[in-house]
């Protein structure tokens, strides 16, 4: 799966063991579903999983991992993988963009994404297969980048593995889930979690100013292939400016999180925050209070790598330090009852 400063990829497991502790849970609604790497883990260990996100790439991701079924896509997702992989390069808005203006691709890889990404658009595909060949591109794309993680920037010198020739894979499409078919949305959190009945709700929302289109405009926009202006030296889309969720917000997070808390329609309720956020650990507390008990679990972290090469001016010269490597990412979950396991779960962190 693609490199995300928001992956839950080492808290996967805590989640999974909070989400066994709790009595009844066969379905489970990822609220803010980004790279699908948790909601993945949700259809592997057995659940039926709803995965909303309200951006392209996220809905995008989700559907190949959540809602497309192994025995529907596989066969004809390997072979349209390897028709692609055997396209020449055709300069196109990739090309461009993203590898003459910006420097996140190489042109010898920017090429075979615009070809492969056009060729895409000629293929009569399903909704499910297209979200397949699109999750390969993308996460190949993501192998031969040159950034420390984020679209924000591009690193100045190119990272080496910019230098290898792009190669699709196929994703790890799973069969279907013991508890029944998923389902992929794009829509609002909120409403979403109006129009979702699950047994469990998991909740990963954006938690300080950086909104995930910002970060990552690169996969929408190849997802979209809209072609948009875009501005800035990172050369985001337009859009970019004017898409911010209230999450994005320090004065409007605590809000939007108790209106979207009151919203769920699950008996179970886990979160997913960080001491970064705006949204203390208190605050997160009393806002889940009004579901039931909360158990808290601390878990140690470490800031993604863009913290640790720290603060640099245009020409590339250190100018400051971050002021810490570490945070804690908290798992709150909240429910009618205490969860069956708090104390083997607080054990955990």
């Amino acid at each position: 799966m693609v490199k995300y400063i928001g992956s839950k990829r080492l808290l996967v497991p805590a989640i999974l063991d909070a989400a066994a502790s709790l009595s009844g849970v066969r379905t489970v609604f990822d609220v803010f579903s980004g790279t699908a790497r948790v909601g993945h883990a949700f259809k592997k260990a057995g659940y039926r999983v709803i995965a909303n996100d309200c951006l392209a790439f996220a809905h995008t991701l989700a559907t190949c991992y959540v809602q497309a079924d192994r025995q529907r896509v596989w066969r004809d997702a390997e072979r349209i993988i390897a028709e692609l992989n055997a396209l020449p390069g055709r300069a196109g808005y990739v090309t461009e963009v993203f590898c003459r203006k910006a420097r996140f691709f190489q042109p010898h890889n920017g090429e075979r994404i615009d070809a492969m990404r056009h060729r895409i658009d000629q293929l009569d595909l399903d909704d499910e297969l297209r979200a397949v060949v699109l999750t390969s591109l993308i996460e190949a794309a993501d192998r031969v980048d040159s950034t420390t993680g984020v679209q924000m920037a591009y690193v100045k010198q190119w990272a080496p593995r910019s230098f290898n020739h792009i190669e699709l894979r196929m994703p790890d499409v799973l069969p279907q889930a013991r508890a029944g078919a998923g389902r992929a949305l794009m829509a609002d959190a909120l409403d979403a979690a109006r129009s979702v009945h699950a047994d469990l709700a998991y909740l990963d929302p954006p938690y300080n100013q950086h909104s995930y289109l910002g970060n990552y405009h690169i996969w929408e926009t190849i997802v979209r292939g809209d072609e948009p202006e875009h501005y800035g030296i990172a050369c985001k889309r337009l859009d970019c400016r004017d898409r911010r969720s209230p999450f994005n917000s320090r004065t409007l997070a605590p809000e939007a999180m108790r209106t979207l808390i009151a919203a769920i329609n699950a008996r179970w309720i886990i979160v997913s925050f960080n001491n970064e956020g705006f949204i203390d650990r208190s605050q997160m507390e009393d806002l889940l209070a009004a579901r039931g008990p909360v158990c808290t679990i601390e878990h140690p972290y470490k800031r993604y790598v863009g913290a640790k090469i720290g603060i640099h001016n245009p020409q590339g010269r250190r100018v400051g330090r971050v002021g810490r490597l570490d945070n804690t990412e908290y798992l709150f979950v909240v429910g009618p009852t205490t969860p069956a396991r708090e104390h083997a779960l607080a054990g955990v962190a």
